[in-house]
């Protein structure tokens, strides 16, 4: 299970993996730095795109290209073979003050596309965060569904897409939430504490769900990643040579390996450091196929 660098990446903050299988590439965010990147399995080959805004989350689109959480809303961006980015701006959000950003996001399993909001300045201790779902067809603001959070991240859904996931990465919070979600509507309720990461090394960042229903998470400034049962019981952790982990995916052929992004902090000038880095490990299990943004929903 020793995870193996494919991308030395230095990403300032690596974000949002997604595992395209027509493809057979990985595609992540680097999120200051406005950064689309995409790496192939078959020729090892590393291409990058520059969004306008910072770029906090993708999700691939059913038509093409791909609907992102960025500053001010939500995108759809078409990358070009020549390094191009077309960005289009589809709603923008509510925030509630001008110095905030969209984060951790992914789509639903009927295709709708959620995004939670955070102040820049984590140490502000701002619940100023918000959670967003941005459906086809809409335009203007995107209201909110949830709010009250400083961080809001780990964004999961269970396989049968009955169960939310989502967690605040803040070290004065710390928990990782369940919700009832009416795949019908879109409608998360009954929050309920899932695991209280407070009692586990590291902060709860960005997930995923496989194929089981276990609930993976990356533990941010503890270098691992968290498997967690449907119950919330601790299985196993799995070690990743840095320090800030930050969301993993799974993909691969056969949807049996997981790949993690990674924090480089700006203060790591060590050269021989990994941090920033795409990881990718071989955990045991399958995962499940990220879903498409659905336009027709």
């Amino acid at each position: 299970m020793q995870a193996e660098l494919i991308v030395d990446a230095r990403n300032a903050v690596g974000e949002s993996p997604v595992w395209v299988p027509q493809e057979n590439a990985l595609y992540w965010v680097d999120i200051p730095n406005g950064g689309l990147q995409r790496w192939s399995a078959d020729t090892g080959h590393v291409a990058s795109w520059k969004a306008p805004e910072m770029l906090a989350c993708i999700t691939r689109h059913r038509r093409g290209g791909w609907i992102a959480g960025m500053e001010s809303g939500f995108f759809h961006l078409h990358p070009h073979s020549d390094g191009s980015l077309d960005a289009t701006l589809l709603a923008t959000v509510d925030h509630s003050r001008p110095d905030m950003r969209l984060n951790d996001g992914r789509c639903d399993r009927q295709g709708r596309f959620w995004a939670g909001s955070m102040v820049l300045n984590m140490g502000l201790n701002a619940s100023e965060g918000r959670l967003y779902r941005y459906s086809a067809g809409q335009t203007g603001v995107v209201e909110a569904q949830l709010d009250g959070f400083i961080v809001p991240n780990g964004l999961g859904f269970s396989p049968d897409g009955k169960t939310m996931y989502l967690s605040d990465s803040h070290p004065d919070v710390q928990l990782i939430w369940a919700f009832d979600y009416d795949t019908e509507t879109g409608t998360p309720s009954h929050r309920r504490v899932f695991v209280d990461m407070n009692h586990f090394p590291g902060r709860p960042d960005g997930a995923a769900v496989d194929a089981d229903g276990c609930y993976w998470i990356c533990a941010n400034d503890a270098g691992l990643i968290h498997r967690f049962a449907p119950d919330g019981r601790l299985d196993f952790s799995l070690e990743v040579p840095v320090k800030k982990p930050t969301m993993c995916a799974f993909g691969g052929r056969d949807m049996d390996t997981l790949f993690v992004a990674s924090i480089r902090p700006g203060d790591d000038q060590d050269p021989q450091s990994l941090a920033g880095g795409v990881f990718a490990l071989k955990p045991g299990v399958k995962g499940l196929a990220e879903p498409e943004f659905n336009d027709l929903l």
